[in-house]
């Protein structure tokens, strides 16, 4: 049952998070002529969510609406069917094909209707003035991206995965990837295993609310904080303090908090009612996860999303 549910969690907190954007300002000498001419614009986010995207499984051409793209069953008859999505909470910019131009990076995922969940890179540029898909590689079933950046003409990743003993609902391996383009593919060219993931990876961390109960960012109405030290949680529900205690589960990712005590000031509503659904879905947690440099914190009764503080 807990492999069941930690795959259920893995599959539906894909997707949830804060866009990363870099913008990058290049001038391109055109070698043709000696003038300088102007960059081609990166793709948009917006043009990203209705791009053209090949190479996903078996897949042909798929062209997302609003981020998304839905096929028929591969089985007739069956209620899965097979799905792609732009994931939110990735999107780069820079060079990664050395053109003097940026590129966007995007991550999607594609479910076959089970409970696998794939993720690919993109690289996607301009071409005649229409984007288009320069290169693409898979990251893997399941793997969590805790960062993200561009080096050069490198893509890098900071990853947690399954490793070579762990089940995919269950990954406990902590990894550097690094990516480049070669002949229209996203390759990877090396790979550091840096770790195996343990609760010890979020002490000393703090993050802010930024998604409960389908409202998020500035729809959620007061500052939510969570911190982790030294066996103990602590923070604000937006309207009292909180402190508890938090300890290993039965997987490398699982935890247990609680019991929370609060202070006891009374808040107008809806301070009040998202005091009640943060303190109980904290003390409901059963699993951990990182979705693009965000943390999940996900239990039975639903899933929280928080972010770094921004100074």
């Amino acid at each position: 049952m807990r492999h069941q549910l930690l795959a259920l969690v893995a599959a539906t907190a894909v997707g949830i998070a804060h866009t990363w954007a870099g913008t990058s300002e290049l001038r391109v000498v055109d070698s043709r002529t000696d003038e300088v001419a102007a960059p081609r614009p990166t793709p948009s986010w917006e043009e990203l969510t209705g791009a053209t995207y090949t190479g996903i499984e078996d897949q042909g051409p798929v062209t997302l609406s609003a981020g998304k793209w839905q096929g028929p069953p591969l089985i007739e008859g069956s209620a899965s069917v097979p799905a792609v999505w732009l994931s939110e909470g990735f999107h780069l910019t820079g060079d990664l094909d050395q053109d003097g131009t940026d590129e966007a990076l995007v991550h999607l995922a594609y479910s076959s209707g089970g409970t696998g969940n794939f993720g690919y890179l993109a690289v996607m540029g301009r071409e005649d003035g229409e984007v288009v898909q320069k290169a693409i590689g898979m990251v893997g079933d399941r793997v969590q991206i805790r960062a993200a950046r561009i080096d050069g003409g490198s893509v890098v990743l900071d990853v947690l995965q399954a490793g070579p003993d762990d089940g995919l609902c269950c990954p406990r391996q902590l990894a550097t990837r690094t990516f480049r383009i070669r002949g229209g593919n996203l390759v990877e060219t090396g790979t550091e295993i840096t770790g195996t993931a343990s609760l010890a990876m979020l002490d000393g961390t703090a993050w802010v609310l930024r998604k409960l109960d389908g409202q998020a960012g500035d729809a959620l109405p007061g500052r939510a904080t969570l911190a982790f030290a030294s066996g103990k949680v602590s923070g604000s529900t937006g309207c009292n303090r909180f402190q508890g205690t938090v300890s290993e589960g039965d997987s490398a990712t699982s935890l247990l908090i609680g019991p929370l005590m609060t202070t006891r000031m009374a808040c107008p509503e809806p301070l009040m009612t998202q005091e009640h659904r943060f303190l109980e879905q904290l003390e409901q947690t059963e699993v951990f996860q990182f979705l693009f440099g965000d943390l999940v914190l996900s239990g039975a009764n639903g899933a929280m999303v928080f972010s770094p503080p921004v100074d």
